[in-house]
């Protein structure tokens, strides 16, 4: 797995923080979260954002 970098990490714990209902631990779901709620218009960094997000919600799923 790549090293995220500094901006994808914070843009995705803001997100995290602000709307915790609206992202799970599906990937198609948190992309078009992601869509929606930024003004992100690189695709690439959406879904980078949206894995980020992705791998988060799943290993905090698995700790619980």
């Amino acid at each position: 797995m790549a090293i995220k970098p500094k901006y994808i990490k914070q843009l995705a714990n803001v997100l995290l923080e602000e709307y915790p209902d609206s992202f799970n631990a599906d990937f198609e779901t948190n992309k078009e979260s992601v869509a929606t709620l930024t003004t992100v218009e690189s695709k690439g960094v959406r879904n980078r954002i949206a894995g980020y997000i992705t791998a988060k919600k799943s290993q905090a799923a698995a700790a619980a």
